[in-house]
């Protein structure tokens, strides 16, 4: 243990918007027929670097079919919250999750990130014991441990029991168990996250094992059975004090992404798709009044297709839609980034105003019927997923797989894995970068993005940043 914070640990988010670019980034691999062991890939980021693009190194797993998914670090920013004793902690390790396997795998990136290697293995039979749940997804380092988020119950297929979040010792990597104590009625489970200083977390819903290993099941998106609630919680007494239904037509609320500045208590989700009319859709949610509140802010049109040029799932609707998977905040809070996996577009809004969204920016590349090529040329296949945007806002990177199974129903030529990055003016608009396109090994699909020293979708702030920009 070291005496002093560590140095990628940052108050307030300006101060994290000043810290150094990232010369690393942290990629995971999967393979979706298990053929191999899923990996960790070190991309070098760094413009003056001649390995610019490239993969540096590759950290494989040690079993096969994991479905690696949402990973975070064991420590950030959050350890210099004032009410606990993590202050000296380090942002060394990994930690991934197995969604299928329910196996973490902890990743030790210190003393050079081309040298990382795995630290420990928490097998499934472990967080089964200690927690009753499965399908772990999102990971997220708290103030006082590691949460991770899970999709699953107990049994084998995850539905005896709700799931929900467990704990995980931040030093010793030990599953310490589950962290609600009333959850209400939350049945359903995907991401989460936080306002620290404000004391409450909120949570969304995607849908329960069934639902989505082995694809998704039309009958029950077209029945509106998957998640359409918000939940929000208190997170010192670890209950749910208010859930919010979107409407049942909302299929699907997946990222949450709070305010970075705790001053803020407002933040976005993403919904994949309102089955009314194929659109996707933003929401801004605040608190007020001692009540929170939401209403939609944006929605993204389909885009009309021909019947044959749809795969299978889709041919009965004569339209793509944008299909709305993830979303990121800048840490400036100021812009929003929107995947639209369907339709093959990065969009960007200026949300200076939260409950205004403002377009400001749109790229496309892939997409189910555009197919738009990237601006090297090469064939870009599947559409921007998993979105991460650098702490100084200017550098905007992206992957392409969403999750094995629902990647072969919506593109069934294939998802060849590949990460692109896209360059944010100050004042708003993308421009992709034509020298950045990873590709990865054959027989890998590339999904979540972590960045060196953090990232906007890692790190939780406890102070307010001084000097707020015009904007806020």
């Amino acid at each position: 243990m070291d005496l002093r914070p560590d140095p990628t640990f940052h108050a307030s988010p300006r101060l994290a918007m000043q810290a150094p670019a990232e010369t690393h980034a942290y990629t995971l691999l999967l393979s979706p027929d298990a053929s191999q062991p899923d990996a960790l890939a070190v991309i070098d980021v760094n413009p003056a670097s001649p390995r610019y693009g490239q993969v540096v190194h590759t950290v494989p797993m040690t079993a096969r079919g994991d479905e690696l998914h949402h990973f975070g670090w064991n420590a950030c920013s959050s350890a210099l919250s004032p009410l606990t004793g993590h202050a000296f902690l380090q942002r060394r390790y990994l930690v991934i999750p197995g969604m299928r396997s329910s196996r973490i795998y902890i990743v030790d990136t210190r003393p050079d990130p081309t040298q990382a290697r795995i630290h420990k293995v928490i097998e499934p039979e472990e967080v089964f014991r200690k927690t009753g749940y499965s399908r772990p997804h999102t990971v997220h380092c708290g103030p006082d441990g590691i949460y991770v988020s899970t999709l699953g119950g107990a049994g084998p297929d995850g539905t005896d029991g709700a799931p929900g979040i467990f704990i995980m010792d931040c030093e010793t990597f030990e599953v310490l168990g589950r962290w609600e104590i009333d959850r209400g009625p939350q049945d359903k489970h995907y991401d989460f996250w936080w306002n620290l200083p404000r004391d409450y977390m909120v949570s969304s819903e995607w849908a329960l094992p069934p639902q989505f290993e082995r694809g998704l099941v039309p009958e029950d998106l077209l029945a509106n059975r998957y998640g359409h609630r918000l939940h929000f919680w208190d997170l010192r007494a670890r209950r749910n004090v208010q859930t919010i239904d979107l409407g049942a037509q909302h299929q699907m609320a997946l990222e949450v992404r709070p305010a970075h500045d705790p001053v803020r208590e407002y933040g976005f989700v993403g919904v994949v798709v309102d089955t009314t009319n194929l659109e996707g859709s933003i929401w801004t949610w605040w608190r007020e009044g001692g009540q929170f509140h939401i209403e939609k802010t944006a929605t993204i049109p389909p885009e009309p297709a021909a019947a044959d040029d749809l795969p299978p799932l889709l041919k009965g609707f004569g339209a793509v839609p944008p299909l709305v998977t993830d979303i990121d905040l800048s840490l400036d809070d100021r812009f929003l980034y929107v995947s639209c996996w369907g339709t093959g577009e990065m969009r960007q809004y200026d949300v200076s105003d939260p409950r205004k969204p403002r377009q400001t920016g749109s790229v496309h590349v892939g997409g189910i019927v555009r197919r738009t090529p990237h601006p090297d040329g090469q064939p870009f296949a599947g559409g921007p997923q998993m979105v991460e945007i650098s702490r100084d806002g200017r550098r905007v990177y992206w992957t392409n797989s969403l999750y094995s199974t629902w990647d072969d129903q919506f593109y069934p030529d294939g998802v060849p894995g590949t990460q692109v990055m896209a360059h944010a003016g100050p004042e708003g608009g993308l421009t992709l970068d034509d020298r950045f396109r990873v590709t990865f090994p054959d027989g890998y699909r590339a999904h979540q993005i972590r960045l060196e020293g953090g990232d906007c979708s890692t790190d939780s702030f406890c102070y307010t940043s001084v000097q707020a920009p015009e904007h806020a």
